[in-house]
């Protein structure tokens, strides 16, 4: 069930139209945990263990050939970081969009559709908002470990997207050697 401050829509909207046919793949930042962290949590950047598993996790994305054709992240640096990291593997540009900053609701995924032009797309950001995105668009109940990469397949002759595959940072890790 969607957060009591969900910005998501309980009963599954249907996709903006016109919607492209394509991959939307959603991707949680890496581990950003600093135990003496005393800036605005918004600042936190990925630690040294989160930028190693975020390496680790581009590669594994790359063996399984995940190839958006753009990567859109929220400008906080852990999420940008992330993507940073993941495009350079799938040697794709970042764009950063404020619209995946923590909160980030249907209205704005809506949006995000809308303006894109077609292809594969990635979205890189933060819990729970990608939870409450899958739950929205495809029924599952899922939660996003950090590292975690979602496939959802959109077709528009479909009623409804379809959830392929959700993998913690550990099983992308191992699938790819």
């Amino acid at each position: 069930m969607p957060g009591k401050n969900s910005n998501f829509d309980s009963q599954f909207p249907p996709l903006p139209s016109p919607c492209p046919r394509m991959k939307l793949y959603l991707l949680r930042h890496g581990q950003a945990d600093w135990p003496d962290w005393s800036g605005d949590d918004d600042d936190r950047p990925l630690t040294r263990d989160g930028i190693a598993e975020m390496r680790a996790v581009a590669l594994a994305l790359k063996v399984m050939k995940v190839q958006p054709d753009r990567v859109l992240a929220s400008p906080l640096p852990r999420a940008l970081r992330t993507a940073e990291l993941a495009a350079e593997a799938l040697e794709r540009q970042v764009e950063t969009h404020d619209g995946l900053r923590p909160g980030f609701g249907r209205a704005e995924y809506d949006a995000i559709i809308t303006a894109h032009d077609g292809g594969d797309l990635m979205l890189v950001g933060h819990e729970p908002d990608l939870s409450e995105l899958t739950r929205s668009l495809t029924g599952a109940r899922v939660k996003f470990p950090k590292a975690a990469t979602a496939a959802i397949e959109i077709d528009p002759d479909s009623p409804a997207p379809r959830l392929l595959w959700l993998f913690p940072a550990r099983m992308l890790i191992r699938l790819s050697r």
